[in-house]
């Protein structure tokens, strides 16, 4: 898979609310910077971020759609690919991007940046 297709696969997964299905998707010495809960190294630590995704995520009430997909391949395989997010939350929207680096059909890095929500009429 190339990088683009490995994210859009992530994305996929993602979209089900089940964030430790993801898991098979990280290298073994994958790394996870999420800008809240801290930086992960390898795929055991990535396992227990993404089951506590599916408890914050469900009791929190916040979804994500991706926006945007876009990245490209070096000719040894290496990817970075990037995507435009929006969590919908009971405060309102927040817009985020992710940042992915992969290699084999596996990603290999992966860090988020994000905006302050933006609030909703009467919340």
């Amino acid at each position: 898979m190339t990088g683009e297709e490995t994210i859009r696969r992530f994305w996929e997964i993602q979209d089900s609310g089940d964030y430790t299905q993801l898991v098979p998707l990280f290298a073994e010495d994958a790394v996870v910077v999420d800008p809240i809960y801290g930086t992960f190294r390898g795929r055991e630590a990535i396992g227990g971020f993404m089951a506590k995704m599916v408890e914050e995520m469900g009791a929190q009430q916040t979804s994500f759609t991706v926006e945007e997909i876009g990245g490209a391949d070096a000719p040894d395989g290496h990817g970075v690919v990037w995507a435009q997010w929006i969590a919908d939350t009971p405060r309102g929207k927040i817009q985020g991007c992710g940042l992915y680096r992969t290699y084999g059909g596996q990603l290999t890095y992966y860090r988020d940046y994000m905006n302050a929500a933006a609030e909703t009429e009467g919340g």
